[in-house]
């Protein structure tokens, strides 16, 4: 009973926001940072955390901390396509690793992007950064598709046209490159512009936002959404000489202050030009932190842990991997200084602009995505998603319903366990209890079969239905969906990283 008042009222507080939005759309911003672990966020692991991040820190004062929020993968490309259609990546042809370019866009032409459904309610819409979906890349003067093998370092000439990327996924605008690999070749909208040091990309795309955020204030009529996928502080790690060093740690922890600036950069600006109250600003990270590009040995023995409190790295099942750090501002609406224990997931974003606009989501969209709009006045959420899905560089799958995970693999499902990914005497799986074991070290798969169980059963139904949310029935875009690949020594050999 005290369950369905509470969910009543945050319906109700829900459509409060809605009809406020209605009268006073909010501009909308999310940053997303590459490869930045939940504890490189020094006020999120203020104990373990050596690295200064004074304008994150300050973003989150400002506004809410939601402590358990989760990328759609451990891995780049699956957590972006979750992102744009509110849909979890897996449920693609993309079972594992991630897309190299140079191929057709991993997004379908008729899905309904969260740009192109923003696009839709009258927003000026704009993607300033990484793309790493696929896109190809044509001849300007044949069309004729490029082949990666065959052009100079594997670049696209400057010149190169692109049919199928961002401007065709709902944005009026894109400046950027599409992954780590390709950073020297920068993009804007439909073509290669130039090609640059990635030591100037950072800057760039800090440079570009500032400038976005000034034209738009131009137009005090038309909100935006800007979309800001930093490719930092993901290898190549570059931080620009100004800040080398800064840190006292090493070039990783360096590069993370540099972005921290850059965010500032941009507060500075909405502040500047008074679009910050009515502003919703989402900052996240696609990943975990990369332990190998970090160098986290490096990292520890200055009392710095990527991960805080948690167990694993980018690429893995276990928490490390896929929480990330999730900050929301909204001065008009947020409370600031607090904070939010929900379990949420990126893919949740679309769905949340959807509801904060009063809108439906679209047909072919957002089958795994719930709106997390009542958790901004920390009301509970009411959702018809039971729990969410992990997903690993690997292809791996865990299972997270409530206090209760459920991974099913003998180790993280990253491919870099070494000695114990090839362990036979290991459980098939690992169930852990986070509330009392929240660094995933008791495995009670073997002790708790019935709770093992009880998660599979849910997971199984979620690949089942092409859906994890009420909706019509959905269908997933391959049959060729495996959950259990422990012991399996077909594995193919691990695919390219981003």
């Amino acid at each position: 009973m005290i369950r369905a008042i509470l969910t009543i009222i945050a319906l109700l507080c829900a459509a409060a926001l809605a009809r406020a939005a209605d009268t006073a759309k909010p501009n909308i911003i999310v940053l997303l940072c590459d490869d930045l672990g939940y504890g490189d966020v020094h006020c999120l692991n203020p104990e373990r955390g050596k690295i200064p991040t004074p304008h994150l820190d300050a973003l989150a004062k400002s506004g809410m901390v939601f402590t358990d929020a989760h990328s759609a993968s451990s891995v780049c490309t699956p957590t972006r396509y979750g992102i744009m259609t509110g849909r979890y990546p897996w449920r693609t042809t993309l079972q594992r690793g991630v897309v190299q370019g140079f191929a057709p866009d991993l997004i379908a032409a008729d899905r309904p992007t969260v740009a192109s459904f923003l696009k839709s309610q009258g927003y000026h819409t704009a993607i300033l950064g990484k793309w790493h979906l696929n896109f190809l890349y044509t001849d300007p003067k044949t069309g004729a598709n490029l082949d990666e093998r065959k052009v100079p370092r594997g670049l696209a000439p400057v010149g190169s046209k692109i049919p199928d990327g961002p401007t065709t996924r709902g944005f009026d605008y894109f400046h950027g490159f599409h992954h780590a690999a390709d950073m020297e070749c920068v993009i804007e909208n439909d073509a290669v512009v130039e090609h640059d040091d990635p030591i100037n990309m950072l800057p760039r795309l800090t440079k570009k936002a500032v400038a976005y955020l000034d034209e738009r204030a131009k137009d005090k009529n038309t909100p935006f959404f800007l979309y800001l996928p930093y490719g930092s502080p993901h290898s190549p790690i570059v931080p620009s000489k100004e800040w080398q060093g800064k840190s006292g740690i090493n070039a990783y922890a360096d590069f993370v202050m540099q972005n921290d600036d850059s965010v500032g950069q941009i507060l500075a600006a909405l502040e500047k030009n008074g679009q910050r109250e009515n502003t919703l600003l989402i900052f996240s990270s696609d990943n975990g932190c990369s332990a190998k590009d970090a160098n986290a040995k490096e990292l520890n023995k200055h009392g710095h842990f990527p991960s805080a409190q948690y167990r694993g790295y980018k690429t893995q099942l276990w928490e490390g991997g896929h929480r990330v750090p999730f900050l929301a501002s909204w001065p008009a609406r947020i409370k600031s200084g607090s904070t939010n224990n929900s379990t949420i997931c990126l893919n949740d974003i679309f769905a949340t602009c959807a509801e904060l606009l009063g809108a439906k989501t679209p047909a072919n969209s957002c089958e795994d995505s719930v709106s997390f709009l009542p958790a901004l006045q920390n009301l509970p959420i009411p959702s018809s998603r039971k729990g969410i899905v992990h997903h690993s560089f690997l292809g791996y799958f865990s299972y997270r319903l409530g206090d209760w995970k459920l991974l099913l693999a003998r180790d993280g499902g990253g491919g870099s366990e070494g000695k114990l990914a090839k362990n036979p005497t290991l459980p098939k799986a690992q169930l852990y209890n986070l509330s009392k074991d929240p660094a995933e070290r008791d495995n009670l798969f073997e002790t708790n079969p019935e709770k093992a169980n009880e998660l599979l059963g849910v997971l199984e139904n979620d690949v089942k239905r092409g859906r994890s949310t009420d909706g019509p029935k959905s269908s997933n875009d391959t049959n060729k969906i495996v959950l259990w690949k422990s012991g399996d020594a077909n594995v193919p050999a691990e695919p390219a990283e981003d």
